[in-house]
């Protein structure tokens, strides 16, 4: 019989005691911040007894990746981290595809609180004690998928540490999956759909295998995504969001109406992108966290997270998650865009567009310069066994011409072939830009 602990899940009794849980975290993480150097003299003027009043509150400055990409790593560790090493467990790395990567010392509190947010995400999602989980994250210093893996023992959920497809390659984990029978498919999005993408080369039904739900986090998980993941593999897709900054911060239920933020330890507002006024509501805005039990090395106070959500009360799932905690909705905007021929197109869009074809596996966006010295965009597809090529791709131009204004090269390649270059990337490098 699995074994969890007794109180995986900690959760609080009430709204009003996340309120007065609040109140002492907060405090506590503005004493600690206080003794970073990047912060001193900025929190002057600051009444520490009045941290529950917006106004005061909002007095913090806001704190963004631009301003640690400044420095070199020692320079971070000089201006934020306020620990020895003797006190650091392990480092975190930060997430996202592009800029410099940064390194965040975590103690062995933050560890133990970072378990218990990714515990949780077993607990939102009623995965229940014996279930046996496909880890599909990079396996590494990013923690995405070695926290998920030991979090989930708490749980009273096995796992099989597979890893993503440049460690264990993608033909191996579908021969792992169909051989030892997991129940759960744990990863990024555009991984479990390459998976996909790779059984259908290969004339495996995935709909017949024993995933019944798939969990993913690390990046956007659109409706076009998550409909595309529903159809090839049979199973119900939960989201769920986190960042290394402060560690797994929530996720969905089965309304799947949004991410239910474990507000207890994580305190996050929003604010006018432009203005950096408070809303607060179900207007869209810049998500600012500050974590209240995973900072013990580096306060973080107001950290901008890059991205733009709505706040919401509750939500339609029916449990205690949705009882007790509030739900944030991405606008799933985004600065990724390519410019081609005077027409701006965004990545999030196109993406969107293309997987919403069930004759399309999967794509790749190459920009080019031609002799002539004009833009080229070249689409390299592959699609579904059965389709018919041709009708496909003059359908999928003409589309792609009226919704877009922009006309494409095509490109069909056999199954399987994008896959090979996307395994020897974190994330699916499905735009390139190879203009001179």
């Amino acid at each position: 019989m699995a074994q969890k602990m007794s109180d995986p899940f900690q959760l609080p009794a009430s709204r009003d005691d996340i309120r007065a849980i609040q109140s002492r975290r907060k405090r506590a993480a503005f004493g600690r911040a206080r003794q970073a150097k990047w912060y001193r003299d900025k929190l002057d003027g600051i009444d520490p007894d009045r941290l529950d009043e917006p106004e005061e509150w909002a007095k913090i400055p806001i704190l963004d990746k631009d301003i640690l990409r400044q420095w070199s790593h020692r320079e971070f560790m000089d201006r934020l981290c306020i620990v020895d090493n003797t006190d650091i467990a392990e480092y975190w790395r930060s997430g996202g595809s592009t800029g410099k990567p940064v390194f965040y010392p975590r103690t062995f509190a933050d560890v133990d609180y970072g378990m218990l947010s990714w515990r949780r995400a077993w607990g939102v999602t009623q995965t229940p004690p014996g279930e046996l989980a496909h880890i599909c994250f990079p396996i590494g210093v990013h923690p995405a998928g070695q926290v998920w893996a030991r979090g989930a023992h708490g749980a009273g959920v096995g796992v099989l540490w597979a890893g993503a497809g440049n460690a264990m390659p993608t033909r191996v984990q579908l021969e792992l999956i169909a051989n030892i029978r997991p129940t759960v498919l744990v990863g990024m999005p555009s991984f479990a759909l390459h998976m996909a993408n790779i059984a259908d080369a290969e004339g495996i039904d995935l709909r017949a295998s024993t995933i019944s739900r798939i969990i993913t986090a690390a990046e956007a998980l659109s409706d076009a995504k998550r409909e595309k993941l529903s159809r090839d593999w049979g199973a119900e897709v939960f989201d769920v969001f986190g960042m290394s900054e402060a560690g797994l911060m929530g996720g969905e239920g089965h309304a799947h109406d949004g991410i239910h933020i474990w507000t207890d330890m994580y305190f996050i507002e929003t604010v006018d992108e432009r203005t950096l006024e408070p809303l607060n509501d179900e207007r869209p805005g810049m998500l600012l966290v500050t974590p209240l039990v995973t900072g013990h090395a580096t306060p973080f106070l107001r950290w901008n997270s890059g991205d733009i959500v709505s706040l919401h009360d509750g939500g339609a799932t029916g449990h205690r998650y949705a009882e007790l905690f509030p739900m944030i909705r991405h606008a799933h905007r985004t600065a990724g865009f390519f410019k081609v021929r005077g027409i701006n197109v965004n990545h999030t869009d196109f993406e969107d567009f293309i997987f919403a074809d069930p004759k399309v596996n999967d794509f790749q966006v190459v920009l080019k310069t031609a002799d002539s010295g004009l833009e080229d965009v070249l689409l390299r597809l592959e699609l579904k066994r059965g389709s018919d090529a041709a009708e496909a791709v003059e359908g999928l131009r003409n589309e792609i011409r009226q919704a877009f204004e922009l006309a494409v090269a095509t490109e069909v390649l056999p199954s399987g072939e994008l896959g090979k270059d996307f395994e020897k990337f974190m994330k699916a490098p499905r735009f390139v830009d190879r203009r001179v």
